[in-house]
């Protein structure tokens, strides 16, 4: 198991301090290389039994002209819970947000945080149905009606010039099992996500999130909990999103 994690450079730990004054939460994420999946899940315990199974859709230009500006649109499909949307913009600076924006019920601004390095995004979240999000997946329903007017106009205010939601691309749909389930060691709920790949490659992240305030002390104790149950916390880090982007624009054209 590798023993040197990867850590935050000092000059960018003030920038970090500065927009976690203005975010409204913390993710701390660790995602596990795939030959050291099953001991992971082996040693914390993990039953895919109780795991909740999700389905994702992404939607963007063939050559992910939305990802380049930062911009993230997805829909997903909850097992027994029902669907929801999201248009996300990354990175943010959260003090140049419109206060309007800030107000809004469904938006949210979290400092993604894993070995290494850190990314601040705005999230604007919304409601479908399970068959909503379907029939915009197949072409049958304009993808602008799975998004309320409030998204629209986020999504208009930051996508490049031209490109409309009615255009976009449907890239999935991904499957990925949700688990969480709270360690006694630190009696602190921990999100366990397994994205399943059609090419049989696995993405397993484990997260936890916190208060702004806490982000140093709970990164030093899910650090201290992870490694002392054998999970490697220092491994290559794989972002879920990017994998799943690339992944299907890479199938649409036909590569290898």
């Amino acid at each position: 198991m590798s023993t040197t994690t990867p850590t935050i450079p000092d000059a960018e730990i003030a920038r970090l301090i500065e927009l976690l004054k203005d975010s409204d939460s913390v993710e701390l994420k660790l995602t596990v290389p795939e030959s050291n999946q099953r001991s992971t899940i082996a040693s914390l315990g993990m039953d895919p039994m109780d795991a909740q199974i999700r389905q994702v859709f992404f939607f963007d230009t063939p050559d992910l002209a939305l990802d380049r500006q930062g911009v993230v649109v997805r829909a997903r499909r909850i097992q027994g819970k029902g669907g929801d949307t999201v248009v996300k913009l990354r990175p943010v600076v959260p003090s140049e947000l419109p206060a309007e924006l800030r107000k809004s019920e469904g938006f949210r601004v979290e400092v993604d945080a894993l070995p290494g390095g850190f990314v601040c995004s705005g999230t604007l979240k919304g409601v479908a149905s399970l068959e909503e999000i379907l029939s915009a997946a197949h072409g049958e329903k304009p993808l602008k009606k799975l998004f309320a007017k409030e998204q629209r106009e986020f999504y208009a205010a930051h996508a490049p010039e031209g490109v409309v939601l009615n255009d976009l691309t449907v890239l999935g749909p991904i499957f990925v099992l949700k688990l969480r389930f709270t360690p006694p060691e630190i009696a602190r709920r921990v999100v366990a996500e397994m994205w399943l790949y059609p090419d049989d490659s696995h993405v397993l992240e484990l997260s936890t999130r916190c208060a702004t305030t806490e982000m140093f002390q709970v990164a030093a104790e899910m650090r201290a909990f992870l490694a002392g149950r054998g999970v490697d916390v220092a491994g290559e880090q794989e972002t879920k999103t990017r994998k799943a982007l690339e992944f299907f624009t890479r199938d649409r054209r036909g590569e290898q």
